[in-house]
């Protein structure tokens, strides 16, 4: 298939129509497009139904669909055309609305899936190939290449601030709703069994989890030093116990002499002195 994506005009592989485009009026070789009849398997998605759907190889990565569309709406109505960058399976796949996000950049050559009304018009596609080269590119609907391309290309990457501010306003309303419709959601299910009778239970209870901050992860780290300190091997020789208990003893008597002279001192101050 990559041999046949690379074909320029001449001979077509087997099962294929080779259809000569050309995309401009002073384009002295055509290009080749490689059309064939859509063919699946029973059981596969319904987007590119069979009998009705054309499949066309080796198309320019400047070549657009509505380009396509056009060229073959000689053959019968196309309700659309779906550019692929390798064949996929039939599933319907979900359409990128935003203008500005996940923006894909075309690289190599694609296919093509073509869809008519009514499967007269694959035949007719693939009768194209018995005339002359055909021009996609008029001066109505011009196709783009080369320096004029590029121009083009970077002329829309530039970002309107206006447009992407609304988009990223409308995509933030939508967010908002559609939490607030699961949260509202989920307090009409909370301690409401299911068929099973079993309750779900959810993070927003009688005590829901609170985000730490900087200082509880302190405190949280401090009581895991103090743990790992506990269990380190403390005593473990004979001379660290009698070093441990001659400690403990010096406190003791130290603590005993500071009792002994603060409960002096309380003594003291409550003479009676009427002088």
């Amino acid at each position: 298939m990559a041999a046949a994506e690379q074909r320029g005009a001449g001979a077509a592989p087997p099962g294929y129509t080779a259809l000569a485009v050309k995309f401009g009026a002073r384009q002295r070789s055509p290009h080749c497009l490689l059309v064939k009849e859509h063919q699946v398997r029973e059981g596969a998605g319904t987007a590119h139904p069979p009998r009705r759907t054309l499949f066309v190889l080796n198309v320019p990565p400047y070549c657009s669909a509505d380009a396509l569309s056009r060229l073959f709406a000689r053959c019968g109505h196309v309700q659309f055309v779906d550019i692929c960058d390798k064949p996929e399976p039939g599933e319907k796949k979900e359409k990128l609305t935003s203008k500005f996000f996940n923006r894909k950049s075309v690289t190599g050559f694609q296919v093509a899936y073509v869809v008519f009304r009514k499967p007269g018009g694959v035949q007719a596609a693939k009768a194209l190939s018995q005339g002359g080269p055909l021009l996609i590119s008029t001066e109505s609907h011009p196709v783009k290449t080369g320096i004029s391309k590029w121009i083009a290309s970077y002329a829309a990457s530039v970002v309107d601030q206006e447009e992407l501010k609304a988009e990223v306003d409308a995509y933030m309303q939508d967010y908002d709703k559609r939490i607030a419709e699961e949260e509202a959601k989920a307090a009409r299910e909370e301690g409401v069994p299911d068929e099973e009778g079993w309750v779900k239970v959810t993070r927003k209870g009688r005590k829901p989890g609170l985000p730490r901050t900087e200082a509880a992860n302190l405190r949280l780290l401090e009581k895991e030093k103090q743990k790992r300190a506990r269990k380190e091997l403390l005593n473990f020789y004979a001379w660290q116990h009698r070093e441990t208990k001659r400690e403990h003893i010096a406190q003791l008597r130290k603590k005993f002499e500071e009792d002994k002279q603060r409960i002096a001192l309380m003594r003291a101050q409550r003479k009676f002195r009427p002088y």
